[in-house]
């Protein structure tokens, strides 16, 4: 990848998570990279830590910038896209992870040549494990979304999906990581109710669910029925537990709320 001035415009949890990943993981030139934010003290103990540039201006990152990303608020993006219109060049290429803006809407507020792309992360990626489904535009070439992808790299994987999924992305992906907190707070409150202390089950089940999840990525040729068939045998404990899970319909459950998150989502992008 040619390494290019690189703007970030917003500084909260997940532009900063960014930001220290370009920096730190993939390696760019902290000189390189151009940060901004309403929040002045943000920007500069960011650009302290990692000793980028503070930029003072919304004109300054993209008069300096190529590849520019764009992690405000839903609410907030609007205002900023028409604020930077007239200071939009050819080939800059504006990567935005506001939830429920769509490439269209992007494009309709910015020049007519402008190249967008469209991501969705979810919350595992301040950590460097995330998913982050990817979208990007018509004029956006397949050299420029891999550029983008590379710089994503130390969020987590990215999982490229036309722009019509990105509600799904949403309700699976986004909303994802509660589901599996739920769980796990769940399976925590379990074992204490059959004798352990909470501290003790927590860390049984905090491994269990990494360890499973691990099992699952380095056996990705396996459908899950085939792992946990190998752990259910006849009348056995684990028998006994899916029978109650079956019979609660916890199946039904998962999976209607995978469907309610989508539609929530569907619902916030309309309205």
């Amino acid at each position: 990848m040619d390494i290019e001035k690189i703007g970030l415009i917003g500084c909260g949890a997940m532009g900063s998570a960014l930001a220290k990943g370009i920096v730190k993981k993939v390696g760019v030139d902290p000189a390189q990279v151009y940060l901004y934010d309403l929040n002045r003290e943000r920007v500069e103990e960011l650009s302290l830590e990692l000793n980028a540039n503070g930029a003072e201006s919304l004109e300054e990152v993209i008069s300096q910038c190529r590849q520019i990303f764009i992690a405000v608020k839903p609410q907030d993006i609007e205002s900023l896209l028409y604020s930077i219109k007239d200071y939009v060049q050819q080939g800059q290429i504006f990567a935005s992870i506001a939830a429920g803006i769509t490439i269209n809407f992007i494009e309709s507020c910015l020049p007519s040549f402008s190249k967008v792309i469209r991501l969705m992360p979810n919350t595992p990626c301040l950590l460097g494990e995330g998913t982050i489904a990817i979208s990007a535009g018509d004029n956006v070439t397949a050299e420029e979304r891999d550029d983008i992808e590379e710089l994503l790299k130390s969020m987590g994987i990215t999982i490229r999906i036309p722009e019509y999924l990105m509600d799904a992305a949403t309700g699976l992906s986004g909303t994802g990581p509660a589901y599996v907190f739920l769980f796990i707070e769940t399976m925590i409150d379990a074992g204490v109710a059959v004798g352990f202390r909470r501290d003790v089950a927590s860390e049984m089940v905090i491994q269990n669910v990494i360890g499973s999840a691990r099992m699952l990525q380095e056996n990705s040729k396996k459908h899950p029925a085939e792992l946990r068939n190998s752990v259910t045998s006849p009348a056995g404990t684990t028998t006994a537990a899916m029978h109650v899970l079956e019979e609660s319909g916890f199946r039904s459950c998962l999976l209607k709320s995978v469907i309610a998150a989508t539609n929530q989502a569907e619902k916030l992008r309309r309205g």
